[in-house]
């Protein structure tokens, strides 16, 4: 039995004491809805409406069973439109990624961009390698993410690329400081302070790559990850780094 249903005919029925405005109101025809009422009252096995040829009479089952019976009509209601809602973006949890390395402003400009196309959505954020967020969306634990390419993508449905400009990180009274452009063979002889691999393997690969097709191949690659723990790196030994040019990060 369709018990939502019938309990719209039971309500219709007690509100319009009348069949035939009761099936009106419903949009269905007189003989379905009087079926619809005798299995209501054999499923709750009370009566529910005295039936004359000239009216319908609540009972007072009925009248007892009315509020409960419009209550549950309203829950169902409330119940349809928030799966509406979800469905349609407007509300609901959000779990997104994002990296470690990525800039301030650019935070704050997704942050700003998703409040004001989904004020209803609960926004669930965590600060993850891209290899963490890969793992997250494999077990189904992350709805969006910000990853560093190049990486395994099968799967995954992508969005817009995010281009970021590498500069180099080094002294200001290091030689190279001076020019506008470094070339990457300049930084010979220089260590070359990288992220840990095991947050992007495929991108610290391309990365070192890069510096040998450049003409740099680092004596040493040392590892760090926080702005100003690499700063201190590079200001405290003959090493460099690489940093997105819209960090906010004072130059050493």
């Amino acid at each position: 039995m369709d018990l939502i249903r019938h309990l719209e005919c039971f309500v219709a029925v007690a509100e319009e004491s009348h069949f035939g405005r009761a099936a009106a109101r419903l949009g269905m025809a007189q003989p379905p809805l009087s079926q619809r009422i005798q299995r209501l009252e054999r499923e709750l096995e009370v009566r529910l409406f005295d039936r004359t040829s000239r009216q319908v009479i609540t009972t007072k089952a009925g009248m007892l069973l009315l509020p409960e019976a419009r209550e549950l009509l309203a829950r169902t209601e409330s119940l349809r439109a928030a799966a509406r809602r979800i469905r349609d973006g407007e509300s609901g949890m959000l779990r997104a990624g994002l990296p470690p390395d990525i800039a301030g402003g650019t935070v704050a400009a997704l942050l700003t961009g998703f409040q004001e196309r989904s004020s209803g959505v609960e926004l669930e954020l965590h600060e993850l390698s891209t290899t963490e967020q890969l793992a997250r969306f494999a077990r189904r634990e992350l709805d969006v993410g910000l990853i560093h390419h190049p990486c395994d993508v099968s799967g995954l449905e992508l969005g817009p690329v995010l281009r970021r400009d590498l500069g180099v990180l080094l002294p200001r009274n290091a030689e190279a400081a001076a020019h506008t452009e470094v070339p990457l063979a300049a930084l010979a002889a220089r260590d070359l302070i990288l992220f840990p691999r095991a947050g992007a393997p495929a991108l610290y690969d391309d990365l070192l790559t890069t510096c040998a097709r450049g003409g740099y191949t680092p004596p040493s690659v040392r590892h760090g990850q926080g702005a100003s723990f690499v700063r201190g790196l590079v200001l405290s030994s003959r090493a460099v780094a690489f940093s997105p040019r819209d960090a906010e990060t004072a130059e050493p």
